[in-house]
Formats: C-alpha cells, structure tokens, sequence
C-alpha cells in the first residue's frame, strides 16, 4: 500500500503542476479540479493503509520533466494514469479511484482531439519576466525568492497537517488541520501559477521523514506560529518592495491570511 500511495502522490504532483504550465483557463481549472481528487484519494489511500495497520511516508521518486506545449503535457499525463492502475487496491475504494481516473483520460482525449489546443508551454523558459510589466531585475529577484521558498513551505504544510490530521482522534484537531490544508492548497495553486508566468515553474524538494512525523505537537505549533510570523514578515517586504499595485495588494491579502493561520495553530495549543 505504501507503494500505491507513493504512485498516486506522484501522480496528484504530475497533474498539479500540468494546472500551474498551461495557460489555457479552461484546461489548467480542469486539471487543477481533478489534482484535488488525486488528493482526497490520497486522503482514502492513507486512512485505508492506518486502518490495516500498515503506514505510508512521503518518499517519491518523480522528476518534472519540462515539456514545450500542451499536448506533450497531456500525452505524459495519460501515460503516469495508465501505469498506476494495476497498483490500485480491489475493493470498493480501488474502483471508485478507477472511475475517477477514467474521466480524467476521457477528458484528456478531449482536449487531445482539438489541435488548436496544442499552444506553447512557457513555464519552464526561465524568462523571469511578469507579464508585460517590464518589473526591474532587483524585483523579480525578490519575486524568485519568495515563491521558491514559499512554493516549498506550502507543499510541505499541506503534507505535514494531512500527516497528522490522519492520526487524530480529537474533532477540533482534526477541523483546524482540515482549514490549513485547504489554505495551504490555495497559496500553493497561487504561488505554482506566478512561478509559471515566470517560466521558472519548478516541483518543491522532497520532504524529509523528520519533516512530517511530528512527536512534540505543542513544539511544532510553537515552530509553526514563528514559520508563518516570518512569512508574513516576506509578504510585507515583498508587498513594500515591488512597485506594482496588483502583486502589492495580492501580498497584503496573503499577509492577512497568515494572521488567521497563527490564531488557528494557536487554539490547537
């Protein structure tokens, strides 16, 4: 199981990362929809692998390969889904898994059929360029900095408080580990799509073991509450730094954000 879980990690990254490369709204929301169902089965997989007294870990071996249009995207896409399937379990969990990820090629097949489609993919160009804002260098700068880190730290989040809301047994845990995760999931969309208009769209590094099993809960919080105080620190000085009214308002709004964070983690305590 730990095998399968690891597949389906990967595969909910590989069509993640599809959504942050195309520019096409329709296909990335699409695409970004059906990442949130490769996650919940990441959920089920997990609770199913604790249910028979196995575990699961963070382990993975995928590389981003950097394609030059859509249809190259798309054609790795259905390749990753068909090699899964013989790693899903046969139970009533494994189908639905099934089901799910026969939509999606359906869905793929789709788009594949329209030629006009097949655009050119411009995330990976290393351009560093934010859109047609001519942004001085010592910006994009700061810009690349900030969304590398914070592209890691969002990952990281969402797989840590996954890790430990499967683990609980107290409802108010559980409820605040469920909001971070669906805030962790917005930043991380967010934060994904600027490194694409950037062409430096890169995957988060692997998560270490340590990172996610967590045996002093009030001392992660503690740690937490200090990570998120210095995000919000980077947020203000990326917001006072760049000179455009639109990423400086979108910082503010994530600065805010943050706030809210904190008193969570801090009820958890």
């Amino acid at each position: 199981m730990n095998k399968t879980y690891q597949k389906k990690h990967e595969l909910w990254l590989k069509i993640l990362f599809a959504s942050f490369a195309i520019n096409d709204e329709t296909i990335k929301s699409r695409l970004y929809d059906f990442s949130q169902i490769a996650f919940r089965h990441m959920k089920w997989l997990g609770e199913e692998t604790l249910k028979n007294g196995d575990d699961y870990n963070y382990d993975r071996e995928m590389l981003l390969l950097k394609h030059n249009t859509v249809f190259e995207i798309l054609e790795a896409l259905k390749i990753a889904i068909d090699e899964i399937q013989s790693f899903y379990p046969q139970d009533v969990l494994g189908q639905r898994i099934k089901t799910d990820d026969t939509y999606l090629l359906e869905y793929l097949s789709e788009v594949l059929n329209e030629s006009s489609l097949n655009n050119a993919i411009t995330a990976f160009n290393m351009k560093r360029e934010w859109e047609n804002k001519n942004l001085p260098q010592d910006q994009i700068d700061a810009l690349t900095l900030f969304l590398f880190d914070e592209s890691y730290k969002e990952y990281e989040l969402i797989l840590i408080y996954a890790y430990m809301q499967a683990r609980t047994k107290n409802l108010q845990h559980f409820n605040v580990f469920q909001d971070l995760v669906d805030e962790s999931h917005f930043h991380l969309k967010s934060f994904g799509n600027m490194m694409a208009k950037l062409g430096i769209l890169a995957l988060p590094r692997e998560l270490h073991e340590m990172t996610y099993i967590v045996k002093d809960l009030d001392q992660f919080l503690v740690d937490g509450i200090a990570e998120e105080e210095a995000a919000k620190v980077m947020c203000k000085e990326l917001s006072d730094a760049i000179k455009d009214e639109e990423l400086s308002k979108f910082f503010d709004f994530i600065n805010y954000q943050e706030n809210y964070h904190i008193e969570l983690m801090k009820t958890l305590l």
